[in-house]
């Protein structure tokens, strides 16, 4: 995956129309402290400090969308009382368009509140509708999409079957959007995924995939037989699978299957996750993005959003900011030729370089503390690699143990260090000539006049750090330990 061609897209995003029809609701968080246990039952007391409340169900999907720079429209149906009110607010507050925003006075639109301590959601409450708008409302929307189809670039049905997304809803719209040539991304709900047949793609989880094929999904097999079912069943171009640490798999009508996974730091909320999933992957489908390329946008962004606690959203900053991580990550192993060109750009945004080499032959423990205070001289590391045939001639015939390609790419899977560059020769002298680092690290089973290139680096105003090994820990050793057994 090349991410520079993904960077475009994501400019992109701010010419997008995208409309939004689906069950609009409120979250509500009460943010609080826990410090005892109630005396009147074995539950914990919540001392509430502030509330919140921010646009939930489709209305997340909104708000990605609105984060992103979007023109966001949407079309649903609430209440005239005070969900109503709190929704049509939130609206107004990212200029969202809401000419198809209908309000039924018999109607009363769902509310989720979530209590907090802390960081914690330690309680969910939800008080919502389930019973099918009107024959009423149901024309309203369809004539709404029909008169307005020809605005957006892509249409995103978030289904949380709260009644809004009836059968006959769904159908004119998914209609209304194949006649104009527009995408339709579907967020599923429900084990029922007829009224969905025709859509472009549609995004069900594991469990959700589960329910509308009938499979039970336990190996990638499952996965692979309930991706394709629903794919012919539903007569739709894509089935995008989130899995949630397992990533995402993208079956396709022309027979392609794509596993896409995890990218995820850390993972401290998931809910809403889903809606910036359908946010972003519509964008990208509307951008002009192939389905791989939309949703390996949408996963990272996905990853983005887990990383954060309460229904949150994506900036066009963040995803930009991982996208450059991401390419860097995808291509820290560098010819010297290549890194060079790195030099110049890390030069001009007055980068401290550290630099360090060695065989890195069977990676270990005392291999992980160097890289890592090395990494801490400075804000980049460069590991100069010896070639597979200068490691022979440094260790013996019967080394390396593990190729060069192999230990590079071990190497570049290390959080600290930020590129990986080969030398032929015994010693990395020429390249530490042409790179000219900041910081030149050796172990200290040197002396620092023993370190080659020492003289070089002072002259030009860098220094030469030496860092405590590992007592005991060597790849010679490990292997002379193998070979007795």
């Amino acid at each position: 995956m090349n991410f520079q061609e993904l960077r475009p897209t994501i400019s992109a995003f701010k010419d997008q129309a995208i409309l939004v029809i689906g069950d609009l609701m409120i979250d509500e968080y009460l943010w609080g402290n826990v410090e005892r246990i109630s005396p009147e039952a074995p539950v914990q007391i919540v001392d509430i400090e502030r509330t919140e409340y921010t646009l939930g169900g489709a209305g997340n999907t909104v708000r990605n969308l609105a984060s992103l720079g979007a023109s966001v429209y949407v079309s649903s149906v609430v209440d005239n009382k005070e969900n109503g009110s709190l929704i049509t607010e939130g609206l107004a507050k990212i200029n969202v368009y809401t000419e198809g925003l209908f309000k039924d006075p018999n109607r009363v639109s769902s509310r989720k509140t979530r209590v907090m301590a802390g960081h914690q959601q330690v309680l969910r409450i939800d008080k919502e509708t389930k019973t099918p708008i009107g024959r009423q409302y149901e024309n309203k929307l369809i004539d709404f999409i029909k008169d307005n189809i020809s605005n957006f670039h892509a249409i995103i049905a978030s289904d949380y079957m709260k009644g809004v997304l009836t059968e006959k809803v769904l159908s004119n719209v998914i209609k209304a959007a194949k006649e104009a040539n527009k995408p339709i991304i579907i967020d599923p709900k429900g084990a029922d995924y007829r009224k969905y047949v025709g859509a472009t793609i549609i995004t069900p989880n594991a469990k959700e995939a589960e329910l509308a094929s009938g499979i039970t999904i336990i190996n990638a097999s499952d996965l692979k037989e309930a991706g394709i079912k629903l794919l012919k069943e539903l007569e739709t171009n894509a089935i995008l699978i989130t899995r949630g640490s397992k990533g995402m798999s993208l079956f396709k009508k022309d027979g392609g299957t794509i596993d896409i996974p995890a990218v995820a730091r850390e993972v401290y909320d998931v809910t809403g996750a889903g809606d910036t999933v359908v946010s972003v992957l519509g964008l990208g489908l509307a951008a002009g993005l192939s389905f791989e390329n939309a949703a390996t946008l949408s996963n990272i962004a996905a990853g983005i959003v887990v990383e954060k606690v309460g229904t949150a959203t994506v900036t066009i900053g963040e995803l930009e900011d991982r996208l450059e991580e991401r390419k860097v990550r995808s291509s820290k192993i560098k010819t010297q030729e290549e890194i060079m060109e790195v030099i110049q750009r890390l030069r001009k945004k007055e980068k401290k370089i550290v630099f360090t080499n060695g065989c890195f032959d069977l990676l270990h423990i005392g291999h992980i503390k160097l890289l890592r205070e090395a990494k801490m001289k400075g804000d980049i590391l460069i590991v100069a690699l010896n070639s597979d045939s200068s490691v022979r001639k440094l260790k013996g015939k019967k080394r390396p143990v593990i190729t060069y390609s192999e230990r590079a790419q071990i190497l570049s899977a290390l959080d600290c260090v930020d590129y990986v560059v080969k030398f032929a020769e015994l010693t990395p002298l020429t390249l530490i000539k042409k790179i000219k680092p900041d910081v030149l690290v050796k172990g200290n089973d040197y002396s620092k006049e023993e370190v080659v290139g020492k003289d070089i680096v002072e002259k030009y105003g860098g220094r030469v750090e030496l860092i405590d090994l590992v007592k005991g820990k060597s790849s010679s050793g490990i292997v002379k330990r193998i070979k007795n057994g």
